[in-house]
């Protein structure tokens, strides 16, 4: 027994071996600045948490509301808790494995006389695992990978909750201001169809005016309905992100007013790698499968192993004990000779997966830098789109002012008046769309950026469930 347990612990200090290739981050080529940069400054946009970027009281709550009672939010807290189950799980192998068992047995010989004895017996039993080539090392890994990837994809769902709730508000809000608009119109429209129709009456108007007038406000009231169902299936998406029933959506600030920003920060391109949720969860992932190629590797190894067991057994219950005891001690060596191919099949197959885990990271990073990109660009252009949409509604409303003038004294006919209106109202609607696109680029460019990066769980948790402070 002495040798078995010397040569135990001469082999755990032999136990340093740790097979399969060591991780290393892949090469990425990343770019000096993103490509539609000026120039590339070291502060990030991403740098400030979401309340500093939406000051909508109406919305920050909302947004609050969603981290604290959203399915998606609930499920990814469920699997970063079975992610930490199960590298415990994994951890447990380096500890000896130790039970117990009792057993009552009956026995009947019928041969030269018949007698019936029953046995009583009891044992502990030890089994323990020697990590001599590495691979419980290599699991622990893996599972530990797999354990932060799985937080990686709760801080990703908070971000990503945050963009979809605040896109979603801009959206509503957009909807409300293309109905107020419409509502406004028609309103205008209304009022000239009933001037017109007692013109008629009184022979001061023609009947192809008042049936101008009439197709226009037909044409103005049907998208009423149309803007309030597309209000009611917003509110509804909504209420879903906040994890409750279909309901009423409260309502903060305009659309006009929502809180934008001339210039962006888009930060150093090096560091989007730090940031972003989904990368990191990218490159843990690919940690786990290189350390899935040294289990496969390790499978090649024989296993070393010890049992001991410690137990008693008397034909009475009650010299159970005093009857004495019974041990044993072993220890086993195991490992493969002929598996037709097998482990070898297995090791191919894992580094496969390991190639296609660095494949998908690579992938990751290179789209990453091209949603940034992207975003920046939107935010950007979208800025020039909107100053020009803007223009052309001053221009509309000037020509509605001034052909109703020319109406009045008599120098243009109606129809000069309903092109004019006719003209003012996609015009509006443009606009507010050009709006809205631009806030939701900002709303792209900060889930890019990997928004919040610097909060802490406990930071995002604890302002999903209070007031969070005014920062100036």
């Amino acid at each position: 027994m002495r040798k078995i347990i010397c040569l135990a612990f001469l082999l755990l200090g032999l136990g340093g071996c740790v097979v399969g290739p060591k991780y290393k981050r892949p090469v990425i080529q990343v770019p000096d600045k993103y490509y539609t940069e000026a120039s590339p400054q070291s502060s990030s946009l991403a740098d400030a948490p979401w309340w500093e970027l939406f000051k909508d009281p109406v919305l920050q709550d909302l947004i609050r509301e969603a981290l604290k009672s959203n399915y998606d939010v609930a499920t990814a807290a469920a699997r970063v808790e079975q992610a930490r189950a199960q590298a415990g799980v994994a951890r447990s192998a380096y500890a000896p494995q130790i039970g117990y068992g009792v057993d009552i047995t009956g026995l009947r010989v019928p041969v030269p006389f018949e007698r019936t004895d029953t046995y009583y017996g009891y044992n502990f039993n030890l089994s323990w695992e020697l990590d001599l080539w590495g691979r419980i090392r290599r699991l622990n890994e893996q599972q530990r990978a797999l354990f932060f990837a799985s937080e990686e994809v709760q801080r990703g769902v908070w971000l990503s909750l945050v963009a979809d709730v605040a896109q979603a508000y801009f959206e509503l809000r957009a909807l409300d201001a293309q109905l107020d608009i419409t509502k406004e119109t028609g309103q205008s429209f209304q009022e000239t169809y009933e001037l017109f129709g007692k013109k008629v009456g009184g022979g001061a108007a023609s009947g192809l005016e008042t049936s101008r007038a009439e197709g226009a406000l037909a044409n103005i009231l049907a998208q009423v309905p149309d803007l309030e169902r597309q209000i009611i299936a917003k509110e509804n998406q909504i209420s879903l992100l906040l994890g409750k029933n279909p309901g009423q959506i409260p309502r903060g600030s305009s659309l006009a007013d929502q809180n934008d920003l001339d210039v962006i920060p888009a930060g150093l391109a090096s560091t989007l790698l730090e940031r972003r949720p989904d990368l990191r969860q990218a490159e843990q992932e690919l940690i786990a499968a290189n350390a899935s190629v040294g289990v496969a590797k390790a499978n090649f190894f024989p296993v070393l192993s010890l049992t001991a067991l410690l137990g008693g057994v008397s034909p009475e219950l009650s010299g159970l004990v005093s009857s004495g005891t019974q041990w044993a001690v072993a220890g086993g060596l195991a490992g493969p000779l002929f598996t037709g191919g097998r482990l070898k099949s297995q090791y191919r197959a894992v580094l496969a997966q390991r190639d296609q885990a660095q494949l998908f990271y690579e992938k990751s990073v290179t789209q990453a830098f091209g949603e940034v990109s992207t975003a920046l660009a939107a935010h950007q252009l979208l800025a020039q789109s909107l100053k020009e949409q803007s223009r052309s509604v001053r221009s509309y409303q000037d020509s509605v002012r001034l052909s109703n003038l020319r109406y009045d004294t008599g120098f243009a006919s109606y129809f000069e008046v309903l092109d004019a209106k006719l003209d003012l109202f996609p015009a509006q609607t443009a606009l507010i769309l050009y709006d809205l696109d631009r806030k939701a680029a900002l709303v792209e460019l900060y889930k890019a950026l990997g928004g919040g990066w610097k909060l802490s769980d406990a930071e995002w948790l604890n302002k999903a469930a209070s007031n969070p402070p005014q920062h100036p």
